[in-house]
């Protein structure tokens, strides 16, 4: 999603990508337990723990990884994990939505305040930002599936709401409510989809200069690294001249 993917690659610069990879492998995996453990221990039947599987997938996290994360939930011995979501702003005024899993209520809040706080941001209330976001279904697959058109009139006949393709691949987006038909749908005619999430996308997105952009991608860094983090969304854009410096 805009203001989200844009940033995807940012943290695997400089040597880190061992680290950011286990990581990132123990978010999917701690994601994938939770999906099972509210559901059933079966993708076919738990649409959430597809998707969890899917984004492993997506990062090439080992089968065995994902297995075990598995059964884990099935064996009734993982941690009972507890969603969180927060809300703050950035430098400049931008937006951010937290998502959070954790065991600690306490220490996550302790560990997201102290990133905003840490990078120029603030948390705010529960509801303070969420109004300026829509929660909605995203279906992505790689442009070699379809071309646009063709892409745009399944998502239309599939009750989908929004198609973006470009050279990366294809995002459609619906209302949560006709997101499990439209997955199915779509993955009739395609095939498996390269990702299927419940996100929140920014009603308007907001440029920023290149200043204010690299206190803001920091800010998403810190806050990415916290552990019990899972996701961050966002309604600020930068400047492509800033994303090849910070990848440098």
């Amino acid at each position: 999603m805009a203001g989200h993917s844009q940033f995807k690659n940012i943290m695997h610069r400089k040597g880190r990508v061992d680290a950011v990879r286990s990581k990132v492998f123990g978010k999917l995996a701690r994601e994938i337990t939770v999906a099972a453990k509210l559901g059933v221990p079966d993708p076919a039947m738990n649409p959430r723990l597809r998707a969890a599987i899917l984004a492993a997938r997506a990062e090439n996290m080992p089968k065995d990884n994902i297995e075990r994360a598995i059964k884990k939930a099935a064996g009734g011995d993982a941690e009972n994990y507890e969603e969180i979501r927060y809300e703050g702003y950035g430098p400049g005024g931008a937006a951010l939505i937290v998502e959070a899993q954790t065991d600690n209520r306490n220490r996550t809040a302790s560990d997201v305040r102290s990133a905003f706080t840490k990078a120029g941001g603030s948390l705010a209330e529960t509801g303070a930002v969420s109004f300026m976001f829509d929660r909605v279904g995203l279906v992505a697959f790689d442009a070699k599936v379809a071309d646009a058109d063709t892409m745009l009139e399944a998502a239309i006949e599939a009750g989908a709401d929004d198609v973006k393709s470009d050279e990366n691949g294809h995002e459609v987006t619906c209302d949560q409510g006709a997101f499990g038909e439209v997955v199915k749908a779509l993955e009739a005619r395609f095939g498996e989809p390269q990702r299927t999430a419940l996100v929140w996308r920014p009603q308007n997105t907001v440029e920023v200069d290149d200043e204010t952009g690299e206190k803001l991608i920091r800010l998403v860094e810190m806050i990415e690294d916290q552990d019990d983090v899972q996701n961050v969304f966002v309604n600020f854009a930068v400047s492509d001249a800033l994303m090849a410096k910070m990848q440098d």
